[in-house]
């Protein structure tokens, strides 16, 4: 991309867009960054955030891009830490409420209370931390996610049961066959469908497939906006696969892409060479979708299945930087 800043969109949830994030800061291109996040997290702090005070979105996955997107100066990244910052349990086992609670979600909470509306106090939030990016809600509201999961009741092993909630799904040891959001047709964050109909790039993962990456192309005017946008398109496939992933491969991850949005079509599959496996299924998934792939070295140095940033964002510069 050559003489203005690229427009970049990065859609996922939790550590996955965190490390896609960071990637994204550590490749030294010039972008203008926007994370549009999942919120359908029902677990830890954030559950008990939309169960205790009714939340409008789960705050964890929002603060966690926050915290990516921070500036490098020493007083915003102190402040990322603090976001960052969770409770410990104290006393001798007395009811501790604030035990588990990450300073950031009570933060980002106690602005959309003040403000009233979640955009505006993720505003605030980025001044806060001199965030290098703007960081969206996919949808107005909070979400719930439900898939239908063969052996997802340990007494039922062969049956097929419908799991609720995301925290659920992702930890189901069952085998995921369709996922839903809850309601079907959440409304979708104004500002995340102009950032996608003005984008350069559009990324996909990594993160978990079932709860971060696929519940964007479940909320309609999403999708719509997706497919419409003249974006090109970018997915970072997982290193290996998660609870609600077990037994699919690599090849297995794009075709659920085309499943939920047979419309979608991608120019890049970036994957890590060596924890690909073998390379020519996810070639020809890649290719089913209009891609090309792009294997490069990945993950962290210690062998373990989590992307590095630094890596990723090396392979993600002859990407990004191609001229149009």
């Amino acid at each position: 991309m050559t003489g203005k800043r690229a427009r970049v969109v990065a859609f996922g949830g939790g550590h996955g867009l965190s490390a896609s994030l960071r990637a994204l800061r550590l490749s030294r291109l010039d972008l203008d960054i926007t994370a549009v996040v999942t919120v359908a997290d029902d677990g830890g702090s954030s559950g008990r955030l939309r169960a205790e005070r009714d939340a409008q979105l789960p705050p964890g996955d929002l603060r966690q891009a926050l915290a990516a997107l921070a500036d490098d100066d020493a007083t915003a990244q102190r402040t990322a830490q603090l976001l960052q910052h969770r409770f410990a349990a104290v006393g001798d086992g007395e009811p501790d409420p604030l035990s588990g609670h990450a300073v950031g979600n009570l933060l980002l909470l106690g602005l959309m209370e003040l403000l009233g509306d979640p955009v505006v106090a993720l505003q605030h939030a980025e001044r806060m931390v001199g965030a290098h990016g703007r960081v969206l809600p996919m949808a107005s509201h909070a979400v719930g996610i439900e898939a239908d999961v063969r052996g997802g009741d340990p007494e039922r092993p062969k049956e097929t049961v419908t799991v609720r909630g995301q925290h659920q799904v992702a930890i189901t040891t069952g085998h995921v066959e369709a996922v839903r959001l809850v309601p079907a047709s959440p409304p979708a964050c104004p500002d995340a469908l102009a950032a996608i109909a003005q984008a350069d790039w559009l990324i996909f993962g990594p993160g978990s497939w079932y709860t971060s990456v696929l519940p964007h192309l479940l909320v309609p005017e999403l999708a719509e906006a997706i497919v419409a946008s003249p974006a090109r398109r970018l997915v970072t496939l997982n290193l290996a696969a998660d609870n609600e992933t077990f037994g699919m491969s690599v090849a297995d991850h794009l075709r659920a892409l085309h499943w939920y949005l047979p419309s979608l079509r991608t120019d890049v599959v970036l994957a890590d060479a060596k924890w690909v496996g073998e390379p020519e299924p996810v070639h020809h998934a890649a290719e089913a979708l209009g891609a090309r792939l792009v294997l490069a070295p990945l993950a962290v140095a210690d062998g373990s299945a989590r992307h590095d940033p630094e890596s990723l964002g090396v392979a993600l510069v002859p990407v990004l930087g191609a001229a149009r």
